[in-house]
């Protein structure tokens, strides 16, 4: 089936091509465009995600090494420099944001029957972003502080897959907490978050948009007490109470009782205090459900180790924004591929795999199944468990 196709090549099969022409054609990407395509554009620096090239010379450089098959792969106009640096700069990024939508959603499907680490029914989401530092002098419209320029991903994470379902890509100076204006909320999913996103009249919009929230409570929280429900000393539950908000500001905004549980991690030695309006949950599962969040710090930690979004190609907004969200779809493409091949083996070994054999002529499962034959158990003992076994 695979027989003469280079790895690069049976990689992108797995991509909607007509998807990607529709949001193209939706932001006019060919417009003025003689040669370089917006997918030729895609292709450059999905190779560069997949490979770890560091510059525009240098993915002129290694892709013009294999002139012969980029046809095959689905190049259609020269590589260069300056070419992609201009389609960077130009070509809205909307384009690849709405392709990775249609990922997600591809993504979403395959893994929509994957377990979660705990007991619940409901779908279970985590929100959070994380800060990518830059210069200044470069990026002077990511001003974030003084002297300091940054942008910010927030992210919301479908934990059931670790599927990023929501990215929003802003200046650092952008507060963590607005963002829940723009998180899509879907009825009866219950969204997690830290202490940051305590903002009682947004988390009153979620709760009545019949969703649920697990979020930290804050050291100065006013309340009271309305009644105490029973709990569990020997699990790590210290209180477990209904309650409500005492403060004009707090009241207004969340005018209904709230659930209050404190909870002693007994591992970390830590107490932990969590709002929630989910009554039917036991107090246990509030602070699993809580532990959780976790994991989009590690989904951040992953990209930021093996992708490509920290040093840019380019220095517009528009350039930023284009890298990040190929960044992303890449993670989802090698997600998908992964499940549709039944590769058993973690994402970062997969990707190991692929970024060293991009041009081979193999099946891609045949050349996973010789290279674990050749890993030791224990390799990635050490790594993070995105998609392991």
């Amino acid at each position: 089936m695979n027989a003469g196709q280079t790895v690069f090549r049976q990689l992108l099969q797995f991509l909607p091509r007509h998807e990607f022409n529709l949001c193209a054609r939706r932001y006019r990407g060919e417009y003025r465009a003689k040669s370089f395509t917006a997918f030729d554009q895609f292709l450059c620096l999905a190779y560069a995600q997949l490979s770890g090239r560091e510059s525009l010379r240098d993915i002129e450089t290694c892709l013009n090494s294999h002139r012969e098959k980029l046809y095959h792969i689905g190049f259609r106009g020269a590589v260069s420099r300056s070419t992609l640096a201009d389609a960077n700069e130009r070509r809205d990024w909307r384009i690849f944001q709405d392709f990775g939508q249609v990922l997600i959603g591809m993504a979403q499907q395959l893994y929509r029957d994957e377990p979660l680490a705990i007991e619940l029914k409901q779908p279970l989401f985590a929100f959070d972003s994380t800060t990518i530092d830059l210069c200044l002098t470069l990026f002077p419209w990511a001003e974030f502080r003084t002297t300091k320029a940054a942008v910010k991903m927030h992210t919301l994470i479908d934990l059931r897959g670790i599927i990023p379902t929501f990215v929003a890509v802003t200046t650092g100076k952008v507060h963590d907490v607005k963002m829940l204006d723009e998180m899509p909320v879907t009825e009866e999913a219950i969204y997690t978050m830290d202490r940051g996103y305590v903002d009682f009249a947004r988390l009153y919009a979620i709760h009545r948009q019949g969703a649920f929230f697990v979020v930290r409570a804050k050291d100065n929280l006013r309340y009271q007490r309305l009644y105490s429900l029973p709990k569990d000393k020997e699990a790590g539950v210290r209180a477990d109470q209904v309650i409500a908000l005492v403060t004009q500001k707090s009241k207004k905004g969340y005018p209904e009782r709230l659930r209050r549980v404190s909870y002693v991690d007994k591992e970390r030695n830590k107490r932990l205090v969590f709002l929630t309006n989910h009554f039917e949950i036991g107090a246990t599962t509030v602070a699993d459900i809580y532990k959780q969040r976790w994991q989009v710090e590690l989904f951040f930690k992953w990209i930021k180790q093996h992708l490509r979004i920290k040093a840019f190609y380019g220095t517009s907004i528009n350039a930023v924004k284009s890298q990040i969200w190929v960044a992303l779809c890449i993670y989802l493409l090698v997600a998908i591929a992964k499940r549709q091949l039944s590769i058993k083996c973690t994402l970062y070994t997969f990707l190991q795999i692929l970024e060293v054999n991009l041009f081979e002529k193999k099946p891609i499962s045949s050349l996973v199944a010789e290279a674990l034959k050749q890993i030791p158990d224990t390799q990635d003992y050490n790594q993070l468990n995105l998609f392991g076994y």
